[in-house]
């Protein structure tokens, strides 16, 4: 790779660090440690993660970021935890219906080939992240625990639709990047390689925890040290 100075990262609450708090309240509690990975691969990282982003979003913001004249050598990104998501009470409400993911995925591939086209139009090199792995236990609890919970799982089927839902996702920004020779960080392999992933996730069974978040660092950090 040519020499990379500065580095912008893209992406959700996952990238943001938004975490539980022991009151199970959400605030950012961020231990992805970019002060140790900027100063371990002389790097300027700037982190522009929006709490909520979706795909469509982030081609937002990144477009309003160029237009106001930023540069990076390369863009780092992470969507697809918010895009593959339902609205829960929708689904609790009318489980015999047809629901659909808040990014559709002919929208979500569309959406990702756009934001790396306007990227490498201005001389940017993006790279592209797999997802997290959820909880689909924890995440049901979480997010159905104010909602008719038996009309939810009427709707899904079984509770593991819900990590193979998001592990499609996830799966998808693989061939993305493999369809358009953009680098890759395996953030999904680097908690898989762990034998309790729940111990790496907030009680939400989405976010991961400080521990979570170290995973993630030491991703980066020997996604990093392999074009040092």
């Amino acid at each position: 790779m040519d020499i990379i100075k500065k580095i912008a990262v893209f992406g959700d609450s996952i990238f943001k660090g938004m975490q539980l708090d022991s009151n199970r309240h959400y605030r950012i509690i961020n231990d992805i440690d970019t002060d140790a990975l900027s100063l371990r691969h002389s790097l300027i990282i700037n982190n522009y993660a929006k709490i909520g982003s979706t795909i469509t979003k982030g081609l937002e913001i990144l477009q309003k970021r160029l237009d106001g004249g930023e540069h990076y050598d390369v863009a780092v990104m992470d969507y697809g935890g918010n895009d593959c998501d339902f609205i829960w009470a929708e689904v609790a409400e009318s489980p015999d219906a047809e629901h659909f993911a808040k990014t559709p995925l002919d929208t979500f591939i569309a959406s990702y080939h756009r934001m790396i086209a306007t990227l490498r139009e201005r001389g940017i090199r993006p790279i592209l992240a797999t997802l997290p792995p959820i909880d689909p236990q924890k995440f049901f609890d979480w997010n159905c625990r104010d909602l008719n919970k038996a009309n939810v799982l009427k709707w899904l089927g079984e509770v593991t639709t819900i990590y193979r839902f998001q592990e499609m996702y996830s799966r998808t920004v693989e061939r993305i990047a493999a369809d358009t020779s953009c680098l890759l960080v395996d953030l999904r392999g680097a908690f898989l390689a762990h034998r309790r992933i729940d111990g790496l996730l907030c009680e939400d069974g989405t976010h991961p925890n400080s521990a979570g978040q170290r995973v993630i660092t030491e991703a980066f950090d020997r996604f990093a040290a392999q074009y040092a």
